[in-house]
């Protein structure tokens, strides 16, 4: 059974809620990510590419109706080139990694392309449709930029609470501060500016056409742990979680490049993708869900934390990052300090579909600059889920 490799990856610069991309539609964006990913490809015919598997958290707007097809349309693929769109929420992208890897260890293509987009600015408000005609009474429009929506009545209401105050739950079961909080979110920022500047990202990161953005539209360079110590929390009066410890609300789009080592690429492949894991739990408890992911991401890749190099933890929240990683370091198992050595998604953003395919481009290209033989990526998805690609530096 052939393996599956991470050969290139590409990514649009994430803005801003409201920012620099607001005007561009998420499937122009999606074609952006595909269209800058195949292009470091150049012994690639678009005809060979076998399949495309797009993820996106949202579908409710302009992104509905497979946008993952729409993207290769509009990137000017030929028609032949097949697609279909995947929704595991915050993991969408990564889900699309995983299922594209799988594709090309059973043969059924040898390249395939995945990646993710949200455009969070452009998520509409939506009217349920009333089962009779002409209801009496008022009609509200709710917003589907983030979290839940039209609940449904027969979930327990434990399991239905907001993202934030999932996370203040968890930050009291841990005990961790808002001092530890807000001196994560200001490494976050940076670690992402010093990134920029040493021109980390100069190779992931294509522009989008007609927009003035080049780089990540929300990194605040020089942040500090006192500054952000200002900022009123969010969820609760007396909470620990601000808009300063939190990911923002952000638009974009992310590809990566998946095929087999006998694919002609004109290109030598960067990581195999050695390992995948996934895990669920109660809804409320997802932020900690990365740590039993990554667990079984590295048992299924043979190796330890002893082994790994790099880690991509999604940073839906400071609190659950180190949630997690204090899991991790409390069984000896990995140094915080190759965790987001490149920033997170506090500084750099969290468009939902597009941030998992985001840390694993991020990841296969530490690996190859570094030279470390093994990483890590992982992402906590709400309603109680995660998931975990191990990678294997080849380079």
């Amino acid at each position: 059974m052939p393996h599956a490799y991470v050969y290139a990856a590409a990514r649009t610069p994430f803005g801003r809620f409201g920012g620099a991309l607001a005007e561009v539609r998420p499937d122009d964006l999606a074609a952006v990510a595909l269209t800058g990913v195949l292009a470091q490809a150049p012994g690639l015919a678009p005809a060979d590419v076998g399949e495309v598997v797009w993820g996106n958290a949202n579908g409710a707007g302009e992104d509905n109706r497979n946008v993952g097809r729409m993207a290769v349309l509009l990137a000017g693929l030929p028609t032949s080139v097949p697609a279909t769109t995947v929704n595991r929420l915050c993991g969408s992208s990564l889900d699309a990694a995983m299922i594209a890897s799988r594709v090309v260890e059973c043969g059924d293509a040898e390249v395939v392309v995945a990646g993710g987009v949200e455009s969070m600015t452009r998520a509409p408000w939506v009217l349920p449709k009333p089962s009779r005609a002409y209801p009496a009474g008022n009609v509200t429009a709710v917003s589907t930029t983030l979290g839940w929506r039209l609940v449904n009545e027969r979930m327990p209401a434990e399991w239905t609470v907001s993202l934030g105050e999932a996370n203040e739950a968890l930050g009291d079961r841990f005990s961790i501060s808002r001092e530890r909080q807000d001196e994560f979110a200001a490494r976050s920022h940076n670690l992402a500016a010093a990134a920029w500047e040493s021109g980390f990202y100069d190779d992931l990161v294509v522009p989008v056409p007609g927009v003035d953005l080049v780089r990540d539209e929300g990194i605040r360079a020089g942040s500090t742990a006192d500054r952000l110590a200002g900022l009123k929390p969010s969820f609760r009066t007396d909470g620990t979680i601000t808009a300063g410890n939190a990911s923002p609300l952000n638009d974009g789009a992310s590809a990566v490049l998946i095929a087999s080592e006998s694919a002609a690429l004109g290109l030598d492949p960067v990581a195999r993708i050695a390992g995948r894991g996934s895990h669920a739990l109660d809804p409320q408890d997802f932020g900690f869900a990365p740590v039993e992911a990554a667990d079984k991401a590295l048992a299924r890749a043979g190796i330890t934390w002893a082994d790994v190099g790099a880690v991509e933890l999604n940073e839906a929240f400071a609190v659950q990052s180190l949630a997690c990683v204090d899991a991790w370091l409390g069984e000896g198992m990995v140094d915080p300090e190759i965790v987001n050595a490149m920033g997170g998604a506090i500084a750099i953003g969290h468009p939902l579909g597009a941030s998992g395919a985001r840390i694993l481009g991020t990841l296969a290209h530490r690996l190859q600059r570094s030279g470390e033989r093994w990483g890590v990526a992982a992402i906590c998805i709400g309603v109680g889920q995660a998931l975990a690609v191990v990678l294997e530096n080849v380079s």
